[in-house]
């Protein structure tokens, strides 16, 4: 073949270049997003810009502001119908602003204030060399035990980048449950997992522990990133896209035109089945289920505890909008495939985290446990597949969350020499010691457990209503089991608090600032509101309960 028809073929065969359409991007719908985003960036140049005396005040408030503005533009476009009758796809496809993804988003802002509050305690230690001491590392970059070390905690210095950290990890957070196709799913999982992973890693007591933890959250965490990545690479193998609404059409087999490339994998049900699978896989495991949770109980562990608290609350917030969104919107029609799969997960979940929580003998073992078995009682929500289902997922999410930051920061009040005293020997005759703190610690082991007039109890209920109306019975059959046998390790805590003889040379309990104090005071607050009158929260929940397709 000569070279001119080569050429020729090559100048005929090029398609003329249309015009790239310039990018729509809808700002006030993503406003929320936004907010959070230029407050992590500015946390950033205030570390580098700021002389070290004022970086803490400069951040704390940086960050309080922005979560603030953040929630009240959630409020905003709720008011505005978005989550309703104008919900819809933002920023080219990539976003869903519709009911779900709103309620979600406002109960991890929520959370990260809240959250933020406990990050910013710097009076729970007896003071060093005339410095207030925080939860975590003087300088994180040295290493455990060293002269630099000292140095740092001598001439007080504070880690401050925990709050950029803290906005990236909840500007993913909200992305994440609001993803409407697989890459900014991805995205948004690497966004909020990465500053997590740094963050478990600061604490300033029993640091080579707190590195450990964060060492296996990272490799277990990449581990499961990898698998959703190879999952999103075989779901667009199949269905050609990466926009939840086509794969759907693709799997119900209504896609409009079938491009004749494609027409030979989207018979290929295998990738379907394992790439789906892939991804759910890395769900669970943010989520904690069972058998992806084994990062779960060292992690919280070694993690510092205010970390320990955001975690364990807005991650499950975040992952489980994003397994919803992904179930519901992308996969119904797979649903007799998926819904067996997830009911072995839900019961060996709901089961082992109650189980294995008997045994615990560190508190923040024990309460990882214990959201292990909640992510199983949430899990039951999911399956109900019914708008019910949805609305009672987003119910018991919010309650949980506040919950559990208020647990967690409760444990950063009782300490000893050495730090926080996690052990529960040390717990024995809290109740005469500081009646106030063990009362409280009680009331949110109450909610866990799910007893009557605590929001715990609201959430199961409303959980459990649906999973039984969804045709899933033995399920709620099992999560009652289960609830009863959670019910007995919370409630021996509680007798080892009230009934036991306190130790001579027990921990004290420390005198918190404000801003624990408020953290631990919008804990019970929402604990007790939302177990007595959950009504006008259940039918918010409700009314935000609709997926925009």
């Amino acid at each position: 073949m000569s070279t001119s028809a080569v050429h020729s073929l090559w100048t005929t065969a090029a398609e003329p270049i249309s015009k790239i359409d310039t990018p729509k991007i809808e700002y006030g719908q993503l406003s929320p997003v936004l907010i959070i985003v230029g407050a992590a960036v500015v946390g950033v140049l205030i570390e580098a810009a700021v002389p070290r005396k004022t970086r803490y005040y400069a951040q704390v408030f940086v960050a309080v502001v922005a979560l603030v503005a953040a929630f009240a533009a959630v409020v905003a476009l709720a008011a505005g119908g978005y989550a309703t009758t104008k919900s819809g796809i933002a920023a080219m496809g990539a976003i869903a602003v519709d009911g779900p993804a709103l309620f979600l988003q406002g109960t991890i802002l929520l959370a990260g204030l809240v959250g933020l509050f406990t990050f910013a305690e710097g009076r729970l230690d007896p003071e060093a060399h005339g410095n207030r001491v925080d939860s975590f590392a003087a300088q994180a970059a040295s290493v455990p035990g060293s002269d630099s070390e000292k140095a740092a905690v001598k001439a007080g210095f504070t880690t401050t980048e925990v709050f950029p950290l803290l906005m990236f990890a909840v500007a993913g957070m909200l992305v994440f449950p609001a993803a409407n196709d697989l890459l900014t799913l991805f995205i948004a999982l690497e966004v909020l997992s990465l500053p997590l992973y740094l963050m478990c890693a600061l604490a300033r007591r029993k640091r080579l522990m707190s590195q450990e933890a964060a060492v296996k959250y990272f490799l277990l965490g990449a581990f499961a990133s990898a698998f959703t990545l190879f999952g999103i690479a075989m779901l667009y193998g199949y269905a050609g896209s990466v926009s939840y609404a086509t794969i759907a059409q693709v799997v119900d087999g209504t896609v409009p035109d079938v491009n004749p490339a494609l027409a030979d994998t989207m018979g290929n049900d295998a990738l379907l089945l394992i790439g789906s699978a892939m991804i759910v896989m890395g769900l669970l495991f943010k989520v904690g289920a069972v058998p992806f949770h084994m990062w779960t109980p060292d992690v919280y562990q070694g993690a510092p505890t205010p970390v320990t608290g955001f975690m364990a609350a807005a991650t499950k917030v975040a992952a489980f909008g994003a397994l919803l969104r992904l179930l519901y919107v992308v996969l119904p029609g797979l649903r007799w495939d998926w819904r067996p799969v997830m009911w072995g997960v839900a019961i060996v979940t709901m089961l082992g985290g109650a189980i294995i929580a008997i045994t615990q003998t560190d508190i923040k073992r024990l309460l990882a446990y214990s959201s292990i078995a909640h992510a199983g009682f949430i899990l039951a929500g999911v399956i109900a597949t019914t708008p019910d289902g949805v609305s009672s997922v987003l119910f018991y999410l919010a309650a949980y969350s506040f919950v559990t930051i208020g647990a967690f920061a409760v444990v950063t009040l009782v300490r000893d020499a050495g730090g926080e005293a996690t052990h529960l020997s040390n717990w024995a005759g809290l109740g005469r010691r500081s009646p106030l703190v063990a009362a409280v610690f009680a009331v949110f082991l109450l909610a866990f457990a799910g007893i009557p007039l605590t929001s715990g109890f609201a959430g199961k209920f409303a959980v459990f209503k649906a999973a039984a109306e969804g045709g899933a019975a033995p399920l709620v059959v099992v999560g009652v089991i289960s609830s009863a046998i959670a019910a007995f390790f919370y409630i021996r805590v509680i007798v080892l608090m009230f009934f036991s003889e306190p130790r001579p040379e027990g921990p004290t309990v420390a005198v918190p600032s404000p801003l624990t104090m408020t953290a631990i005071g919008v804990g019970v607050a929402v604990t007790l509101v939302l177990g007595v009158a959950p009504q006008y929260f259940l039918d918010l929940a409700n009314q935000a309960s609709v997926f925009v397709r």
